[in-house]
């Protein structure tokens, strides 16, 4: 048995309106949850990306709590790769310089597909790849 796909994936900021701004206007995601000053989740595709103050993630959940969500996280930054097409790269590169979002690095994999390199305003590395760079 194999899990069939990921569901959600999280990062950690230090600035979450700086976050929710960059993940709504920048990459265009649909923001789906909000507690302010805890996090914010935004739908991407058929999964959803967890934003979270990382120093709210560290303490328990209360005794009484409704979702008694265990602590989980990280600090400093992540990683995280969205998919694309090779056009949509192209687009992608012209959104990001628009916004204003340097690219770090823009290359073709040897065993095919393109990923490009940036970062969030937390300083999460972020890619936007072809799926072919994993053989999918």
């Amino acid at each position: 048995m194999t899990p069939s796909g990921i569901l959600e994936s999280a990062l950690y900021v230090d600035d979450l309106d700086a976050a929710e701004a960059f993940y709504a206007e920048v990459m265009g995601l649909r923001q789906i949850a909000k507690v302010d000053g805890r996090h914010v989740f935004f739908a991407c595709g058929e999964g959803v990306l967890l934003i979270f103050d990382a120093e709210q993630t560290i303490h328990p959940p209360k005794p009484d709590a409704k979702l008694p969500v265990p602590p989980h996280g990280t600090t400093g930054p992540g990683h995280l790769c969205f998919r694309a097409t090779e056009a949509e790269i192209a687009d992608w590169t012209v959104r990001l310089e628009v916004h204003g979002v340097a690219i770090e690095a823009d290359f073709e994999w040897p065993q095919g597909g393109r990923s490009i390199y940036f970062r969030d305003p937390a300083g999460n590395s972020l890619e936007i790849a072809n799926p072919k760079i994993w053989g999918l």
